[in-house]
């Protein structure tokens, strides 16, 4: 699949499952734009990727959560590159581990900002940008957690169900500027940092952070110009 021409941006590219749809839309032949919490990550991706000097990704710090810098920031990547057709909104964060009547709402605040707060300003700030390029294709991540009861993940658990919503609007209201718009639901993903919380689960059975890219690349590519509103496992036998 060929994404040759595409401008793309990854939100939370820097991460396990941000660096791994980096890495696949880059080989697909799309520019790659990936906004980063901290001096020094682009740099980091670059190296971890292995990308040579001429890779068509670039980077700049950027407060995910606040209007001004992201409409800015996409602005930026637009006029530079003609536009922008792709939006993989990958950045959040997870707190768990109590119940709600323990919980204070500083903790739902807090995944309410990085899960939901930064994926409806992205889509806000790159939407206009898609119309004037005549369509385009958002991608959110949800979690698997939104749709099934879980104890103590009360607060991820509403801010990637709300993601959810915000997919399903985003579709009805852009069908007919040709973006569509997809969430997928990861279960545990096999990353270094999972494992080490869970040393001792059958690893075998998570999916990589590689395998999940994939999933993302065929829905941002031409095949999928036809699915919208859609909420895609990526469980694998987890």
């Amino acid at each position: 699949m060929s994404l040759k021409g595409k401008v793309a941006i990854v939100t939370g590219g820097a991460g396990a499952l941000g660096s791994a749809v980096v890495s696949t839309l880059l080989a697909a032949g799309a520019t790659v734009a990936a906004p980063y919490r901290h001096e020094g990550e682009l740099e980091a991706l670059r190296q971890q990727l292995g990308l040579t000097a001429d890779a068509v990704l670039s980077g700049a710090v950027v407060d995910l959560t606040a209007e001004a810098a992201v409409h800015a920031y996409y602005g930026q990547v637009a006029a530079e590159h003609g536009g922008i057709d792709i939006l993989v909104n990958v950045a959040g964060g997870f707190a768990g581990g109590r119940p709600v009547h323990e919980a204070g709402w500083a903790i739902w605040q807090e995944q309410l900002d990085l899960n939901l707060k930064t994926a409806v300003i992205s889509c806000a700030a790159a939407v206009p940008h898609m119309i004037a390029r005549g369509g385009g294709a958002i991608v959110n991540v949800s979690t698997r957690t939104a749709t099934q009861p879980g104890a103590n993940l009360a607060a991820y658990a509403a801010a990637k169900r709300a993601v959810l919503q915000l997919t399903e609007a985003l579709a009805a209201e852009l069908r007919d500027h040709e973006i569509t718009a997809n969430a997928i639901l990861p279960s545990t993903i096999d990353t270094p940092a999972n494992r080490r919380g869970a040393p001792n689960a059958d690893h075998s059975r998570w999916v990589s952070p590689e395998a999940i890219a994939r999933v993302v690349l065929f829905l941002v590519g031409p095949d999928a110009r036809i699915i919208s509103g859609a909420h895609v496992p990526v469980y694998g036998k987890a």
